[in-house]
């Protein structure tokens, strides 16, 4: 996959398949360091043509996901917030929310 999206370089990360991200920089190094994407400086096209022709002759990095990449971040913030609200709020209480005019 040839890219410059910061989503497609997770996606690729996750489906396993080889990603070259033309940008000089990433906000998502970990899909560098899980081996599935590559930074291929955009304006060198004879960089951009030699890691093609690497990721087409190298095996599949493989299925492999990030720590936490397991689909249930939802869950942990659902978690972390109650264990939050618990520690701040007496008993049941709730907090109340007004409006005022």
């Amino acid at each position: 996959m040839l890219t410059d999206s910061g989503g497609i370089q997770e996606e690729t990360t996750v489906l396993g398949i080889p990603c070259l991200t033309l940008r000089k920089n990433t906000e998502r190094p970990v899909t560098i360091t899980e081996g599935t994407n590559r930074l291929v400086d955009p304006e060198d096209v004879k960089a951009v043509l030699a890691a093609v022709d690497e990721a087409l002759c190298s095996p599949a990095p493989g299925l492999g996901r990030p720590d936490y990449w397991d689909g249930h971040a939802g869950d942990r913030i659902v978690r972390a917030i109650s264990g939050w609200l618990a520690g701040r709020l007496p008993g049941s209480q709730r907090p109340s929310c007004s409006t005022s005019q």
